[in-house]
């Protein structure tokens, strides 16, 4: 870890306005989360695809609900378990009472999908690829999205397929999704997202000019969203700086000089280093 960047990234801190967190799938690996990085490590995860010949992408994608709907739940039924019984790590209380301080408050745009920031207590919340904690139907029949508080998958370990009966939409009667953005995904419901992402744009505005901290943890260059909007926050906000927390990307753009610090370790290392 940098002992330079870590000090001006404490006293940017001290002397913040408001803060931005930014997360993407690093952010969860200290809460026991598995870590996809590459195929390996998802076929670690979860062996029966491995034999199926599936990928992060293949299963993570709408045609496992249209080609094989209990393959298709199968995954998202064991994550949904998984997020649900696994806690949130000691720093997302951390962050939360560090934002409580500053006068301006702050904001989390976050990759994730397992709504660990809202059940941690923070309320101002982009969900850039939805949640996992919320359905819509396959087809879009309605356009409503709601939330799946009673839903229970169960999940052959054997197979990963889900056992029926499967996620039904109320008004039609058909098959119901996560509403969440898969890829090649053109039926995903961004309703949800659009009205958290009017919330963000309204607050960055009036903070434009902030002392502006955006503590981004564990956003990868394999799906660049959450990375992209730190360095698009930062670059529009004179007054921002950027902490990068990557343990094997730490890399940061040089366009804004020394407002872009570089911490190479995990989550949880750098909330406690930086003494939040």
């Amino acid at each position: 870890m940098n002992s330079q960047d870590l000090k001006a990234a404490r006293e940017a801190l001290q002397h913040s306005d408001c803060l931005l967190i930014t997360a993407g799938a690093g952010m969860g690996v200290d809460s026991g989360l598995p870590d996809f990085r590459g195929p390996e490590g998802f076929w670690n995860a979860y062996p029966p695809y491995r034999k199926l010949g599936f990928g992060f992408m293949e299963m993570a994608n709408p045609e496992r609900f249209v080609d094989a709907p209990e393959l298709g739940w199968g995954f998202y039924g064991h994550r949904l378990n998984l997020y649900r019984k696994t806690e949130p790590h000691p720093g997302f209380q951390k962050l939360l009472a560090f934002e409580q301080t500053r006068p301006m408050k702050g904001f989390v745009f976050t990759s994730n999908v397992d709504g660990h920031f809202q059940r941690s207590g923070f309320n101002q919340v982009v969900e850039c690829h939805g949640s996992i904690l919320h359905l819509q139907c396959f087809r879009d029949c309605n356009g409503k999205i709601w939330p799946d508080d009673d839903l229970e998958i169960e999940v052959d370990p054997e197979t990963m397929r889900a056992i029926s009966p499967l996620p039904k939409c109320a008004d039609c009667g058909g098959l119901a999704r996560p509403a969440i953005l898969m890829f090649g995904d053109w039926g995903w419901n961004p309703k949800r997202t659009t009205l958290q992402e009017l919330a963000f744009e309204s607050w960055l505005d009036s903070n434009r000019d902030s002392r502006l901290v955006i503590l981004e943890f564990g956003a990868g260059t394999g799906i660049p969203t959450v990375r992209y909007q730190s360095e698009q926050v930062v670059s529009a906000c004179p007054n921002a700086t950027l902490v990068r927390i990557n343990p094997r990307e730490p890399d940061v753009p040089s366009i804004t000089g020394d407002r872009c610090l570089s911490l190479s370790c995990g989550a949880l290392e750098a909330i406690e280093a930086l003494g939040l």
